[in-house]
């Protein structure tokens, strides 16, 4: 059943990364991001009130527990984690094509993988190997098709923001694991519902005082150079943003609570998101040497095929 919902949030994913583009074509990134993290609060402040004041959700998926600051204190440290990583992300993505940010985002497994190795202690079936190994193939090859477009990955400022996110990235896989892993198996046994929620409250805190520093500074910039600042427009694919991400993280740590799921594959299987962003690339974002790029974007599909394989 995990793996299932793994796939599921690799394919709300896909369409998570396609409306971000979108919306931050020619936009302020720092509002897209800003009013994202406050879409994903207002989709789940009615559960936490609900949960704390009420008893309808009791004993359902949407339950949010409780806890004082000796749980909340560890998510804060994910929402700052997780908010670095979008801050990253979300530059990166404004200047580079869908199709070669997905690949290089795709990498997260692989440190994920070796994080999970290392901490957890998790074992990988041969299947799973195979499945590993041809994911790394494929990113890689898949990487080395942004050279026709004249992105130089070793002094493009923006790739290195995008592995910036993906390492930040694979570190809150990480944290989330041992976030919901019950104290007898050597996690914290945060609520899931309490981690998602509050972890979007916390950032849309965070994000609302860095957008009134960052929009001061650049007034006062823009006022000293003669120049406008950065403007924003309003793109419903905002509000579409924020949907399949908080529908993508729900399966997510719901995938991670059934007993028996792995860290290492539940990630892997995530960012064959990359498919679905490349669809929607080639279609709606019409980017180019999409033929070299698909034979390569094969190999993420046989690679999550042995991945399901090693599951059985």
């Amino acid at each position: 059943m995990w793996l299932a919902l793994a796939f599921v949030s690799a394919a709300l994913l896909g369409l998570y990364d396609a409306c971000k583009k979108k919306s931050l074509k020619g936009n302020d990134v720092v509002a897209v991001l800003f009013l994202n993290t406050l879409f994903s609060s207002l989709i789940f402040l009615p559960f936490i009130l609900l949960s704390a004041n009420t008893g309808v959700l009791d004993h359902t998926i949407f339950h949010v527990g409780g806890g004082g600051w000796e749980l909340h204190k560890y998510i804060l440290l994910k929402s700052c984690i997780v908010l670095s990583s979008w801050t990253f992300g979300y530059f990166a993505l404004k200047h580079l094509p869908l199709t070669i940010a997905g690949p290089i985002n795709a990498t997260r497994p692989v440190m994920t993988l070796v994080g999970a190795l290392l901490i957890f202690g998790e074992e990988l079936n041969v299947w799973q190997w195979i499945g590993v190994v041809l994911a790394i193939l494929s990113f890689y090859l898949l990487s080395r098709s942004g050279k026709k477009e004249g992105i130089d990955f070793k002094h493009d400022v923006w790739v290195y923001f995008l592995l910036a996110a993906a390492v930040l990235g694979a570190l809150s896989g990480l944290y989330d694991k041992y976030l919901m892993a019950s104290p007898a198996d050597g996690g914290v046994g945060v609520d899931r519902m309490a981690v998602q929620s509050w972890y979007n409250i916390y950032q849309m805190a965070m994000m609302g005082v860095v957008l009134v520093v960052s929009h001061r500074g650049l007034r006062r910039k823009s006022s000293r150079a003669h120049q406008p600042q950065d403007g924003f427009h309003w793109d419903w694919a905002i509000v579409l943003i924020s949907l399949f991400l908080s529908a993508a993280d729900f399966v997510y740590f719901y995938a991670l609570s059934v007993p028996g799921a792995m860290i290492s594959v539940v990630s892997m299987v995530r960012r064959s998101s990359v498919v679905v962003s490349f669809l929607m690339g080639a279609l709606f974002f019409h980017e180019k040497n999409l033929r070299s790029k698909a034979s390569d974007l094969a190999l993420v599909l046989l690679s999550m095929l042995f991945l399901w394989m090693g599951t059985r």
